[in-house]
C-alpha cells in the first residue's frame, strides 16, 4: 500500500482522527505555505532570517573548523540561507554544504540558488527521508555543522522532539555542532493570530490536505462543508491545528469509509514553542555537553547551537 494512503487511513481510523503535517507540501501546499510566510501574522520567518543575518558572525565564533560539512535536514529551497553560507564559505578555509531533502526537485532549486551567488561552493545534495540516508555520510570525515532550521521541532511533540535529538546527535562526533530553529514561548495571543491568519490562508493550506487526498488517493471530501480552527496551549506549548466537520457525513477513500459527526476534529499539525530553560534540558537529556541561544530582536525565536 502507498505510504501516503496508509497513512491517511491510519489517522482516519484513530479516535482522535489526524493527517500527517508531512503531506502539507505538494505542490499547490507549497505555494500557499510561501503565502503564508508573507503574513504579518506570521512572524517566524522574518525572525529566524534578522537572527541569520545577525548573528552569523556571533555563531560563526563558536565553531573553530578549518574545514567543515554544513548538512542541512529538510533543506528546501535554501534562499534564506544564502548570507550564512557565504559568511562561513568566506572564513573558513574548506566548506562543503550538504542539503537533504525528501524533494529532488527542490534540491535542484537550492543548488542553483546557493551557486548564483556563491559560484565556487561545493554542493552535494541528497535526496530522500533524511531519516534514511543519513548513512550516505558516514564516508565523510570532515567536522560537523548540522542545521534543523525553520521550527520544524516543533513539529513533534514531547517524546519525539528528544527522539529526533538523540538521531541527529548519532549522526555527529564529538566535537561537531548541531544549529536548531526554535519557536519560543510568547504571549499567547501573538502565537494564536499566527495559525489562525485574517486572510485565511492557513484554513486553504490545511484545507488543501483534503484536495491532496481527493487528487491522489481518489477520495470524495466534499471541501466546503469543513472548516479551520488552530489553538495555542501557554501551558504546554503546544499550537495545533485542525479541521472540523460542519455536519454529520462520511467519506470515501478507495474502499475505506470515514463517519464523522458534526464539529469533529482532524488533527493536521503540531507546533511546540519551547523556553530556553527547557531548550537546555532537552540537550543534556539527548546527549549534547553545550548549548547556547541566539535570538532575534524581539525575542520571539532562537536559533540554538548545540555541541556534542
Amino acid at each position: 500500500m502507498d505510504r501516503f494512503l496508509r497513512d491517511v487511513i491510519d489517522g482516519l481510523s484513530s479516535e482522535q482522527k489526524t493527517i500527517p503535517s508531512m503531506y502539507f507540501y505538494d505542490e499547490s501546499g507549497s505555494k500557499i505555505f510561501q503565502e503564508i510566510m508573507g503574513l504579518e501574522e506570521y512572524y517566524l520567518p522574518a525572525c529566524e532570517v534578522e537572527i541569520l543575518n545577525n548573528s552569523a558572525e556571533s555563531i560563526l565564533e563558536q565553531i573553530p573548523f578549518d574545514s567543515i560539512d554544513i548538512i542541512e535536514l529538510g533543506a528546501g529551497d535554501g534562499s534564506k540561507m544564502i548570507s550564512f553560507l557565504e559568511l562561513f564559505h568566506k572564513k573558513i578555509e574548506s566548506v562543503t554544504y550538504i542539503p537533504m531533502d525528501i524533494s529532488p526537485e527542490i534540491l535542484e532549486v537550492n543548488k542553483s540558488t546557493i551557486l548564483r551567488q556563491i559560484p565556487d561552493i561545493k554542493i552535494i545534495t541528497i535526496s530522500g527521508d533524511y531519516t534514511l540516508t543519513t548513512g550516505q555520510l558516514v564516508e565523510r570525515e570532515n567536522p560537523r555543522l548540522i542545521l534543523f532550521m525553520g521550527s520544524n521541532i516543533g513539529n513533534y511533540s514531547g517524546e519525539k522532539a528528544k527522539e529526533f535529538m538523540r538521531f541527529v546527535n548519532d549522526m555527529m562526533k564529538v566535537g561537531d555542532y548541531f544549529l536548531m530553529g526554535v519557536d519560543l514561548k510568547k504571549n499567547p495571543h501573538i502565537i494564536r493570530k499566527a495559525y489562525n491568519d485574517s486572510k485565511g490562508v492557513t484554513k486553504r493550506f490545511n484545507l488543501n490536505l483534503l484536495e491532496r487526498i481527493n487528487r491522489e488517493l481518489k477520495g470524495d471530501f466534499d471541501i466546503d462543508s469543513f472548516g479551520h480552527y488552530g489553538t495555542y496551549n501557554p501551558i504546554n506549548g503546544e499550537a495545533l491545528s485542525f479541521l472540523f466537520s460542519e455536519n454529520n457525513q462520511q467519506v470515501t477513500i478507495g474502499n475505506h469509509v470515514f463517519k464523522f459527526e458534526k464539529y469533529e476534529t482532524i488533527r493536521t499539525e503540531i507546533s511546540r514553542k519551547y523556553s530556553l530553560k527547557e531548550l537546555d534540558s532537552i540537550g543534556k537529556e539527548t546527549g549534547f555537553e553545550w548549548d547556547k541561544h541566539f535570538l532575534d530582536s524581539k525575542e520571539y525565536f532562537s536559533l540554538s547551537l548545540f555541541r556534542k
